[in-house]
């Protein structure tokens, strides 16, 4: 067994190729397993374990989960912010024009009755001995008759007027980056006056005839003035006039508001204050509202008496149309006995209706907008 070993050692010794490669493949299978683990461990770094995958995942799915949420919810923030402007103008506006036409009733009856009579000139004796009459004939109460008519048509004419006249603002650029925009002032008042009354036009037609008749002999209620108008003259009676209007409340609406923006923005550039106090706005108001009157008034003759010619006994019995009755009135009454009858008193009360339209709106704008200010801060916190 000795001589065996020596044997096979010897043999090693003459061949020593064979040891050289036995240890060459030994070096190199230590390489490959010393490369295999790095690239694994390599692998295992880069590698998340499943813990952190799942992980990765929820985060990841989290995050597309919160970038709609957030964007629904700027979305509907924005709409709520949208219909609240909305509701605080429709309910501002319908308070502001609702005071306004219930101040200056007395004076607007005895305006109208003037307007449709051509047998009766005007004056301020005259409009008191009216007052005093009707006072006589049908008490305290008949001096507001109409105003319920005035109140159905007021408040949604005055809510969409001062609304829509904030949209058409928005859409035309009224004044926006500090641009001094005048014309698309004057459009904008325009257009709102369009819009509010398109929309109520046989409520102030209504309120026309309820204004120049009495109990007895007239309409006792909104309704029946609508079911006589629709039985004895026919549904297209209730629109009798509209065009007459449409061409006045341009210039009117457009005037008015054109001068009330125009003289608060002159205001806050010379004082500095954006929100002048009630009094300010109230004379603003005024100022806009004899503008406005002044620049209408001959429209507001014809269509008052369009609109009361079936209950008019001094008014033709045919339907008139906007020229015939511009050259009626001329050709009867003239020019300043006509078309501007009774314009002295709407210099009384054109002022202070508009003046209280005008300041009511922006006081009562101001209240609601910080009342929802201080309900959504408390509703947050």
């Amino acid at each position: 067994m000795v001589l065996a070993s020596k044997s096979a050692m010897s043999r090693l010794i003459e061949k020593p190729n064979i040891a050289m490669s036995i240890t060459s493949s030994g070096s190199q299978l230590s390489n490959t397993v010393a490369a295999g683990s790095a690239s694994n461990a390599a692998t295992a770094d880069d590698t998340p374990s499943p813990a952190e995958d799942e992980d990765g995942h929820r985060s990841a799915a989290r995050t597309q989960l919160l970038t709609p949420s957030a964007d629904q919810n700027a979305k509907s923030s924005n709409m709520r912010n949208k219909v609240d402007q909305v509701l605080v103008s429709l309910i501002a506006g319908a308070a502001a024009g609702a005071l306004a036409k219930t101040t200056i009733a007395p004076l607007d009856r005895t305006k109208i009755n003037f307007q449709i009579r051509k047998d009766v000139s005007f004056s301020f004796r005259a409009s008191l001995n009216y007052l005093e009459q009707t006072y006589t004939r049908e008490g305290i109460l008949a001096l507001w008759r109409g105003n319920s008519a005035t109140m159905a048509r007021i408040v949604p004419y005055a809510a969409i007027q001062f609304t829509s006249h904030e949209q058409w603002r928005r859409v035309l650029h009224v004044d926006q980056n500090g641009a001094n925009t005048k014309g698309r002032r004057f459009i904008a008042g325009s257009l709102a006056g369009i819009t509010s009354q398109s929309l109520t036009y046989p409520l102030d037609l209504a309120r026309a005839r309820m204004a120049v008749t009495d109990r007895y002999t007239g309409y006792r209620t909104l309704r029946q003035v609508f079911a006589r108008i629709w039985v004895e003259e026919g549904p297209r009676t209730l629109f009798r006039g509209y065009w007459a209007t449409v061409l006045g409340v341009i210039p009117y609406a457009g005037t008015s508001f054109f001068t009330y923006e125009t003289l608060k923005r002159e205001y806050h550039e010379i004082i500095g204050n954006t929100n002048p106090n009630a009094f300010v706005s109230l004379a603003f108001g005024a100022a806009a509202g004899v503008a406005g009157q002044t620049a209408s008034y001959p429209l507001d003759i014809v269509r008052r008496r369009m609109q009361t010619t079936r209950v008019n006994i001094n008014a033709p019995q045919s339907s008139p149309t906007i020229l015939t009755t511009l050259i009626t009135i001329y050709r009867e009454e003239g020019i300043k006995n006509g078309f501007y009858k009774g314009l002295s008193m709407n210099w009384i009360k054109g002022p202070i209706a508009v003046g209280i339209s005008f300041s009511t709106y922006d006081l009562i704008k101001a209240w609601l907008i910080e009342l929802s200010h201080l309900k959504r801060g408390r509703a947050e916190n």
